[in-house]
């Protein structure tokens, strides 16, 4: 029996999008479920990178207004970095021009500066920026969410019309696709390769002529490396070739890294759409459904800005 006068919210999605979006509605008193059919820990968003940085989102203006409040989040949460997972290191991110990064950031990243010839050969900014380690983030978001009176349950959706609540958040991610149904919502697959860390502090995002990203993340449970863009391609399993790339063209950056001992693979389906979808709906038995999929490959990045804007949506 549907539960109309309970006022409840159910957010279908247990990734960080999920997550984020219920915990910010739970601490606003709301009564909040996450239904979800994978646990937290098996999600794509667990096998992220995940550097704070607008990567593969449209509308680019719009996700920069997210990303900054997502940002003014995360600064808080690494205060406490070993319980959120959030840590801010030092990086270069690759052919970036300093005036295109001053022009969004705005004073936003205490001494964010152009990368010298001896941090990168090419054009670059150095900055500080959150680092989040996913393994731990998404378990404390569960556990703060469950702390506000959230309830987590293991459920599998092929309807919007099995959800038993006045109010349903669709964070599915890649699965709206079929849920929807949404076809505009494709998989960039991304692969990983995580290695013993050499004693690389600092995080570094490169980009060739070809437009192939090569990138270094400090994480505590290794240094992974990455990776790979690859359209409409649905596999999971690591590729051993992929594999040996992203370890070559990353010891060409930095060559510490030549020999570091293989610790594991991820593999991850980036959920991209032609723009965000971050809307109201009405359900046709009245009910409402608000969207809050197709992040691409910066779900970390804007999750607290997206999910703010979803609970307004809620109350609208």
């Amino acid at each position: 029996m549907r539960s109309e006068a309970s006022g409840e919210i159910v957010v279908v999605g247990g990734g960080v999008a999920g997550l984020t979006t219920a915990l910010v509605l739970a601490e606003q008193g709301r009564r909040v479920r996450v239904w979800t059919r994978d646990a937290v820990e098996t999600t794509t968003s667990a096998v992220a990178g995940a550097l704070w940085w607008p990567y593969r989102i449209e509308p680019v203006a719009t996700a920069r207004v997210w990303a900054l409040r997502s940002l003014e989040v995360y600064e808080e949460l690494a205060a406490r970095p070993e319980h959120t997972g959030v840590r801010m290191v030092e990086g270069v991110q690759g052919e970036t021009r300093l005036d295109e990064a001053e022009g969004w950031l705005a004073g936003r990243v205490p001494g964010l500066r152009a990368a010298t010839p001896r941090e990168y050969a090419g054009t670059g900014v150095r900055a500080r920026l959150p680092l989040i380690d996913m393994p731990a983030h998404l378990p404390w978001l569960r556990e703060r969410f469950v702390a506000a009176g959230g309830v987590v349950e293991s459920r599998t959706v092929s309807t919007f019309a099995e959800v038993d609540a006045p109010v349903v958040v669709n964070c599915t991610g890649l699965a709206a696709r079929e849920l929807v149904p949404d076809p505009s919502v494709r998989p960039v697959r991304g692969q990983l390769v995580v290695v013993e860390n050499p004693g690389i502090d600092t995080w570094l995002v490169s980009t060739d002529a070809a437009g192939e990203h090569t990138y270094l993340f400090p994480q505590p449970d290794g240094l992974v490396l990455g990776g790979t863009s690859e359209e409409d391609a649905w596999s999971l399993e690591p590729d051993p070739a992929t594999a040996e790339a992203i370890v070559r063209r990353c010891a060409a950056l930095r060559p510490e890294i030549t020999g570091a001992r293989v610790l594991g693979h991820r593999v991850g389906l980036r959920p991209t759409r032609p723009a965000v979808r971050l809307e109201r709906e009405a359900l046709p038995d009245g009910r409402l459904l608000v969207h809050n999929y197709g992040h691409g490959g910066a779900g970390v990045t804007v999750a607290w800005g997206c999910a703010q804007e979803a609970a307004r949506l809620v109350s609208g």
